[in-house]
């Protein structure tokens, strides 16, 4: 059993920052890459930001790229999200995702529950 917890979400005002943190337990993952995606209301899960775990190599949407950071650390099995200079319209639920392979591109294998992130103006 595969389980990918999110935490760090909440409400900030716009240009605030927030940082989310995922964890993942059960099976030994290896190496895979993760992701972050997010979902507004009405509209699509998008990816934001993914990792090859292997070495380190992140990929960002265009909309986030220069506002967010993606790390990962080996030791804890975490991958977290930086988001500096938030916007309104990076308002969504972030989900935390684990890729078939160690290339954060495809449809992930695994999806934790999601964490809610709202940005006031």
């Amino acid at each position: 059993q595969v389980e990918l917890v999110e935490s760090g979400g909440g409400s900030v005002q716009a240009g605030g920052s927030l940082r989310l943190s995922c964890a993942a337990s059960g099976r030994t993952f290896g190496d895979i890459a993760r992701g972050w995606f997010r979902q507004a209301p009405g509209k699509a899960r998008e990816f934001v930001a993914g990792v090859r775990w292997s070495a380190g190599v992140a990929y960002y949407a265009d909309s986030v790229k220069g506002r967010f950071t993606i790390s990962r650390d080996n030791a804890k099995n975490t991958v977290d999200l930086q988001m500096n200079s938030l916007k309104p319209e990076d308002t969504a639920v972030y989900f935390c995702a684990a890729f078939p392979r160690d290339l954060p591109v495809g449809k992930p294998d695994y999806w934790g529950r999601g964490t809610q992130v709202t940005v006031t103006s």
